[in-house]
């Protein structure tokens, strides 16, 4: 597998000279005037997804020149050798194949050559472990006395199913209520435990080692609340998605799904941790939320660069933090049961790409993953749009909308999708004014991703296509894309911390931590 980073292709100097004549200074509104086919050229369909990308900041050009940037950093190459099972996370010597956990049994796409015929075996293993665990769903669904399920985790073991839970909430099994727990903050454990009872009530503890200090605080608590209110089967209370068995039969559980360490946190959703979402929309609907994302793997290993949605995206990201500097990307969907979504791409990005070293961990000489942040539409207009319309900082917007609602109240989705077809039109049109206070620059970008409805097909292909998105970016950019060394410093530092917190011993701390860890004991 050959990689070359970014910087040190021919074509990045190109690059660097198309932003400095043209690109610096472009301008939509002209784009448009003089390119009656603009809105075709830069649109296309994807699976379950189709894209307009033409209120971007980018001509036909610079993005020729974009889709060479990938050829020449190995891009294709990258992608390939991770459809093929090779350890492509680096810094941990592990395969990437959270892929494979969508894709169907006997998939003619997998490779039959006798050098993959381990990853045939692991599909085996995959698909024995998703019907065990579809079986389970299906047998709590259908258990009237479960009314509440309670999933313990962090991180990806968190925000994942707590996403697409709540994004499928038209979906979900009546008589059923769904709880995530992730802060060890007490408080939030504390609100759900006044919403349930011990009798009706299932515990999901999702931790891969059962030894995650937040998710296994949790699941302690939530055991001697379950045992102080008289509860007395564990077993048939608690389940655990670990692949730690002895550690999770010591606590009192039976119940337990494992899953591998190629499946990173933010890619285990379809994973056994995808198991409250599976007991939420049930075992077909958990299969089609895995056939949508398999389609857009599919898409994006063999559609042709130019025609690539999750290369064009990546390739964008890569143009506007490199070259046109900007420092964030504001996520809007025009859907209320999408509110998890951009707490979910904040950590799918910012964990995955947030490096300052290369594969090879030498420091690296320009940026990387942009802020990830936002709400809602229409929430989100009343809230933080005046500054992406009139603020000092051009910050990209990616909008998604929703064609078809479910619901059937008069007049809502009509006046919802004239609001984020105007917002994308008022951010590039702009309007001046002589004022200066109702003046709008305009010239402002924005990506609008379409779905025909929401559905878990179209759900998994819109994670997945973000999913490639980022991995092609952190190809560009030459970094592992897949650890995330970064969360474990602040993690190794609180356990000296929680220690110092009981004894009030300050010795050897710096004066602000000792000055605070004094003032919280005083």
């Amino acid at each position: 597998m050959t990689q070359c980073r970014c910087d040190q292709t021919p074509v990045w100097g190109q690059l660097q000279a198309a932003f400095d004549t043209s690109g610096q200074a472009f301008d939509l509104r002209k784009a448009f005037a003089a390119d009656a086919q603009r809105f075709a050229a830069f649109s296309q369909s994807a699976p379950h997804v189709f894209a307009d990308l033409s209120k971007n900041l980018i001509d036909a050009g610079t993005e020729g020149l974009l889709l060479e940037l990938a050829r020449q950093t190995g891009l294709e190459a990258h992608r390939d050798a991770m459809f093929s099972g090779a350890a492509i996370n680096t810094t941990e010597g592990r395969q990437v194949m959270h892929w494979l956990l969508r894709t169907p049994p006997h998939d003619p796409a997998m490779p039959t050559q006798s050098v993959h015929r381990h990853m045939a075996e692991t599909l085996h293993e995959v698909q024995t472990t998703l019907g065990t665990m579809l079986a389970f769903a299906e047998t709590v669904r259908a258990d009237e006395a479960i009314t509440d399920v309670v999933n313990i985790g962090i991180g990806g073991s968190d925000l994942g199913p707590q996403m697409a839970v709540l994004a499928l909430d038209e979906f979900v099994s009546p008589g059923k209520r769904f709880h995530f727990v992730s802060n060890v903050d007490g408080h939030e454990l504390a609100a759900v435990l006044r919403k349930v009872k011990p009798e009706s009530t299932l515990f999901l503890v999702a931790s891969k080692t059962f030894t995650t200090i937040e998710t296994m605080t949790n699941a302690q608590s939530a055991k001697a609340w379950f045992e102080g209110q008289g509860g007395t089967d564990i077993a048939r209370h608690f389940a655990a998605l670990t692949t730690n068995v002895t550690a999770a039969n010591a606590f009192g559980i039976r119940t337990t799904f494992g899953f591998w360490d190629w499946v990173g946190g933010r890619y285990s959703v379809w994973s056994v941790i995808g198991l409250p979402l599976a007991i939420a929309i049930g075992a077909q609907g958990f299969k089609e939320f895995l056939a949508g994302a398999h389609d857009m793997d599919e898409h994006f290993r063999v559609a042709p660069l130019a025609q690539n949605l999750p290369v064009r995206l990546g390739l964008l990201d890569v143009w506007y933090r490199n070259f046109h500097g900007f420092t964030s990307r504001s996520v809007a969907p025009y859907h209320s049961a999408l509110k998890r979504y951009p707490a979910y791409l904040q950590q799918l990005e910012m964990e995955s790409n947030g490096k300052r070293v290369d594969a090879d961990g030498q420091a690296l000489h320009y940026d990387t993953s942009p802020v990830i942040w936002g709400e809602p539409g229409t929430n989100g207009q009343h809230a933080y749009f005046q500054m992406l319309h009139q603020g000092t900082d051009v910050v990209p917007v990616e909008l998604v909308a929703v064609k078809t609602p479910i619901h059937s109240l008069p007049g809502h989705h009509t006046l919802l999708l004239a609001n984020v077809l105007a917002q994308a039109q008022a951010l590039m049109l702009g309007k001046a004014d002589v004022g200066g206070h109702k003046h709008f620059t305009g010239n402002r970008p924005s990506t609008f991703l379409l779905l025909d409805e929401l559905s878990p097909a179209s759900l998994g292909a819109l994670i997945a296509l973000q999913e490639h998105r980022v991995f092609v970016s952190g190809a560009v950019w030459g970094i592992n894309s897949f650890d995330q060394w970064g969360v474990e410093l602040g993690k190794v530092l609180a356990k000296d911390v929680e220690a110092r917190l009981h004894s009030g011993n300050v010795a050897g701390l710096d004066a602000s931590t000792a000055g605070l860890l004094t003032k919280l004991r005083a």
